[in-house]
């Protein structure tokens, strides 16, 4: 493996899960001390060999992890200076803590009062503290590994424009994202790696818009950002990638699924869904789209009988009225794979085969007992063919990647064999390869005469893979749009609600 990191540079990592990004994290900031490894280390022209994570930060390099290291009943301040608060004869000195925080959010544009309790802050806020407590340390190197995977599109936005900052003052950025766009709209440049080796460096459109300088001892040259995107893509996956979204719509079938003038009640008591009316065919993919908190997850939830309260309307689900549990629902053939899967799909301590055969044990069963062999083909066949890598059902499922996560959750709905199923946000936090398999998963779903809802939040997604498109806004459709008449201006416009129904 090589890599390098010039002074004021955003260079990205990108590459499946298991590719070696944590790896390399590891070895850069002191967790794989010297010796553990082969190869040369070097900061500044000269060699480092770093002992533990204090030689890293010593050196200049911190990293800023995705799940975050702040204490949430301490103030901005108290976490800014935590392990390192100045003294004054012998005690902590609290007005300097108070004052220095200030003076350092202030250098950074941040409106946040030193003493608000972090809890309180969203997590693009946290995530910011996270980044100045690293720059406190005059830290002239930052880590970040998937730093927006939990932040709404303006928290993302905040933080890319805080790296372009960091750029300017000459701080460099090793960026670590599963979100393509993200890296092309911040990246000097890209270093891809698989299985372990890094084979290829390629420059952004912030350089000279797309010259590889080097990958396979080869030299290629895009002069577009789709042609860009697409050797990425192909570098990380090893295979030509000929189109992101390979949607095969077959022609729709019967209605499987009518909602009609449905309106729900949140646990608030507040009218949080209303006046919501679609159906959805046999073969068909239906996406939903529209801002953080438009209703679209609510949706899914009331209609799995596990959220809100029907104030009026109707649900069918094959001809027939669909109330109650989520039980009824996965009898009735309903499957809804979740958009949180360590919180609400996985049991993370558990086996593979335990959380695969989760929700169909009812129908695994003979005389009230567990049917254990019928149960171990089941699953067996369901891990196959989606290709998990794990070294069998018998693996923990938390010590798997978040790509082979997400199949197990997939695995576990699939095997109740459902008529529809809802997926939300079913590629959050996995590589291109795994969401490109996903994308496969949701073609042969729809072959079969399933039919599919589908909520994203990244536009090119649910454009690509929709055959239909309903836009949320506040609780409501804000727009209808057949695949031809979508375009991202459009959906946007519906989002934010700026337009009527277009079909």
């Amino acid at each position: 493996m090589a890599f390098d990191l010039r002074p004021g540079e955003i260079h990205a990592l990108c590459g499946e899960n298991g590719a070696g990004k944590s790896t390399l994290i590891k070895l850069l900031s002191g967790i794989h001390p010297a010796g553990t490894y082969e190869g040369e280390l070097r900061v500044d022209g000269k060699g480092a060999r770093f002992a533990s994570v204090a030689d890293a930060e010593a050196a200049g390099i911190a990293v800023i992890y995705q799940e975050l290291a702040l204490v949430p009943e301490m103030t901005v301040a108290e976490n800014l200076f935590l392990g390192a608060e100045p003294t004054f004869g012998g005690l902590i000195d609290w007005s300097r803590v108070y004052r220095d925080s200030r003076v350092l959010l202030e250098r950074f544009g941040l409106r946040l009062d030193p003493y608000a309790r972090t809890a309180s802050l969203g997590m693009g806020h946290r995530q910011l503290i996270e980044i100045l407590k690293a720059l406190r340390k005059e830290s002239s190197i930052l880590i970040l590994d998937e730093p927006t995977a939990a932040l709404s599109e303006t928290e993302t936005a905040t933080l890319l424009d805080i790296l372009r900052d960091l750029r300017r003052r000459g701080i460099a950025c090793v960026y670590i994202s599963h979100r393509l766009d993200e890296v092309f709209a911040v990246a000097d440049r890209i270093t891809v790696l698989r299985d372990g080796s890094s084979v290829a460096t390629l420059e952004t459109a912030h350089t000279d818009k797309g010259a590889a300088l080097s990958g396979e001892r080869s030299t290629a040259c895009a002069s577009k950002d789709g042609a860009l995107m697409g050797a990425v893509i192909r570098h990380m996956v090893g295979r030509e990638i000929k189109d992101l979204f390979p949607r095969r719509a077959p022609a729709p079938g019967p209605v499987l699924l009518s909602v009609r003038g449905l309106a729900v009640r949140g646990p608030q008591g507040d009218t949080a869904l209303d006046d919501i009316s679609f159906d959805v065919h046999a073969g068909e993919v239906v996406g939903l789209g529209g801002l953080m908190g438009s209703g679209r997850s609510e949706l899914l939830m009331h209609l799995f009988g596990a959220w809100g309260t029907r104030l009026r309307g109707g649900v069918e689900l094959g001809g027939t009225p669909l109330s109650g549990s989520p039980g009824d629902a996965l009898r009735r053939g309903l499957a809804l794979v979740t958009e949180d899967r360590k919180r609400y799909g996985l049991v993370l301590e558990q086996s593979v085969g335990f959380n695969l055969s989760l929700s169909s044990i009812a129908g695994l069963t003979r005389r009230g007992l567990i049917d254990g062999p019928r149960e171990h083909r089941a699953s067996q066949e369901i891990f196959e063919s989606l290709r998990v890598k794990a070294p069998g059902l018998e693996a923990r499922v938390g010590s798997l990647s978040g790509g082979n996560q997400q199949k197990v959750v997939l695995g576990k709905a699939l095997l109740t064999g459902p008529k529809v199923i809802f997926l939300d946000e079913p590629t959050r936090g996995i590589d291109v390869g795994a969401k490109l398999e996903v994308y496969e998963l949701i073609n042969r779903l729809s072959e079969a005469g399933k039919a599919v809802v589908l909520v994203s939040s990244e536009l090119p997604e649910l454009m690509g893979m929709s055959d239909r498109i309903l836009m949320f806004h506040e609780g409501s459709v804000g727009g209808s749009f057949t695949r031809a008449e979508a375009t991202q201006e459009r959906l946007m416009a519906a989002a934010m609600g700026h337009a009527a129904a277009a079909g």
